[in-house]
């Protein structure tokens, strides 16, 4: 399997204990970083974060409505950055409006996953993360 890490930007703790644990649960190895908001998610990305950074390859799942900065205006920032702009990122909200998702697949995301959707199907979202590792070729 490829090398892969993830990024999730994520404000609400239970949501980040029930991503650790669905990656604990289906074999999921993948290194994982958290970040509270697009912000600080930018700034691990970035390098300049004092306490937390990721290595590449990696996956980013982003929360829509957080505090600092949202996720739509994280998109925003990261498509804008050449160093970052080819990065994948999924896009987990609450929010099943056409409007929140068209903009979402506008700033081009891999996928738009509803987080109620997870409680039933989570062992569905880390397989599609050891199926992206197994088939994509990364850098």
């Amino acid at each position: 399997m490829n090398k892969l890490s993830i990024l999730l930007v994520e404000d609400d703790e239970i949501d980040v204990m029930s991503f650790r644990r669905g990656m604990r649960k289906y074999g999921n190895d993948c290194p994982l970083v958290v970040a509270a908001h697009g912000e600080e998610a930018l700034r691990i990305l970035r390098g300049t974060h004092p306490d937390k950074s990721i290595e590449p390859p990696l996956l980013i799942f982003i929360d829509v409505n957080m505090p600092v900065m949202s996720g739509a205006e994280f998109l925003r920032e990261l498509r804008g950055d050449p160093a970052l702009a080819a990065t994948v990122v999924f896009m987990l909200s609450t929010s099943d409006h056409p409007v929140d998702r068209r903009a979402a697949y506008e700033q081009h995301i891999a996928g738009y996953i509803l987080k109620q959707d997870l409680g039933d199907s989570c062992q569905n979202l880390h397989e599609l993360i050891a199926l992206y590792r197994r088939i994509m070729l990364l850098p």
